[in-house]
């Protein structure tokens, strides 16, 4: 038996008994892949995808997930090869009598919660939860009541063998409500280590827009609540309470972000690409920020103008001095790469913003809630434009931070497997 041989079966036998007396590899199925048309939902998968590749390399992973459509189930392929995906309900059975252990990935919430409990109730096998954020109105469904739902969620968490909570405002929540699972503590987001690319679908706009490298931010509009009722596919109803007060805030969330852009075009000679996260908000970038840009600063700014894939946007964000704007997930695919990035966050958005004070950038976090951090948006860009070396020392300080704790996080989910 040669080293290597011996390695894998050594990690084989301690992560799992029973895959090591039936001579294979470890088991996993991870629950993740919630909707397509965000690229910070798509991010959630490659990125503890990643992540277990890197750090549980003899583990055989099985993706149970929600959507894949629209071009990402090819993008997961094409960078995990080996990666078996759940399509039918045969195949989710066939998870559930042969794989080991599993690992609902990050989101919102606990998000897939019904299938959490389904999987432990029909298997008795063991489960963990990995980078979600955890508010007081539960991850159920509707017609339980908030404390009911509440109540059910806790109870998932103390059968799990770990949580790791994106923020650390989730945390305390957990430990104030009385959960008592084992092992309970700070995770990063999983899209942090989101690696994917498609670096000349990147280039070619790059270069057909005259973005030069490291000569250009990024900036990303967001709407209080994610309009879904504008996306066809969705079939989602207009809400009108929610557009109500998209409207009603949306001149007051962006009025900073469009000053900032003024401000870069016309004191640093920077560029500034409008770009978006979800399929909703590229006629909120043109509406609120392009359209409203002075004559002299347009022709350095640019809009884009329809949809991409996660690969493509962070071949994009990579080549970029930074990134601001009122999204969470393209900065923290940012961030994960050593590209500077600032965060603005609302109530809407749950607590998953201060997770920026959790890995060291709280100077890069701002709370629109709170009228007097506005006034620090324009300094701060302004900062990561004109200082670009020590915004990217900054930026690596919140990397090496995130990828300590994921270092910690991915040997406890080895551990768990036994």
């Amino acid at each position: 038996m040669n080293r290597r041989h011996f390695l894998a079966s050594a990690l084989a036998a301690s992560l799992s008994p029973v895959a090591a007396r039936e001579g294979r590899a470890p088991r996993l199925v991870l629950r993740s892949s919630w909707q397509t048309v965000n690229i910070g939902d798509i991010a959630h998968t490659p990125g503890v995808l990643a992540l277990l590749e890197k750090h549980l390399p003899e583990v055989e992973v099985w993706l149970w997930p929600s959507k894949v459509d629209n071009g990402v189930e090819e993008m997961l392929m094409a960078r995990f090869p080996k990666l078996r995906i759940l399509k039918s309900k045969a195949d989710v059975e066939t998870a559930f009598a042969e794989c080991d252990f599993l690992l609902h990935g990050s989101g919102p919430s606990l998000v897939a919660q019904s299938d959490v409990i389904r999987w432990s109730e029909a298997t008795g096998k063991p489960y963990g939860i990995y980078g979600i954020t955890f508010a007081a109105r539960g991850s159920t469904s509707t017609k339980d009541s908030p404390e009911a739902a509440v109540a059910k969620t806790l109870g998932v968490f103390n059968k799990s063998r770990f949580v790791f909570f994106r923020d650390s405002v989730s945390l305390g929540l957990a430990r104030k409500l009385g959960c008592t699972c084992p092992l309970m503590e700070f995770g990063p987001d999983g899209a942090f280590a989101t690696d994917l690319r498609e670096d000349d679908k990147a280039l070619a706009f790059l270069n057909g827009n005259g973005l030069q490298e490291g000569k250009f931010l990024c900036c990303i509009p967001r709407l209080r609540y994610t309009p879904y009722w504008t996306i066809p596919e969705k079939k989602a109803a207009m809400d009108p309470v929610k557009h109500a007060r998209n409207e009603a805030l949306k001149e007051h969330d962006h009025a900073q972000l469009r000053q900032a852009i003024i401000e870069v075009v016309r004191q640093t000679g920077l560029k500034v690409l409008v770009c978006p996260e979800d399929r909703t908000q590229m006629a909120v970038g043109k509406e609120l920020l392009y359209d409203r840009l002075p004559a002299d600063v347009k022709p350095s700014v640019v809009w884009r103008p329809n949809y991409w894939l996660t690969g493509e946007a962070l071949s994009t964000y990579v080549r970029s001095a930074g990134l601001f704007g009122n999204e969470m997930h393209s900065p923290i695919m940012c961030i994960g790469n050593g590209i500077p990035a600032i965060v603005c966050r609302w109530a809407e958005q749950t607590s998953k913003g201060f997770m920026w004070r959790d890995i060291g950038l709280g100077d890069w976090l701002f709370d629109l809630e709170q009228e007097e951090q506005l006034a620090g948006i324009v300094p701060a860009v302004l900062a990561i434009a004109r200082d670009p070396a020590a915004a990217r020392a900054k930026a690596a300080q919140g990397r090496a931070n995130v990828e300590r704790r994921q270092r910690e996080t991915m040997a406890v989910v080895g551990k768990s497997l036994g």
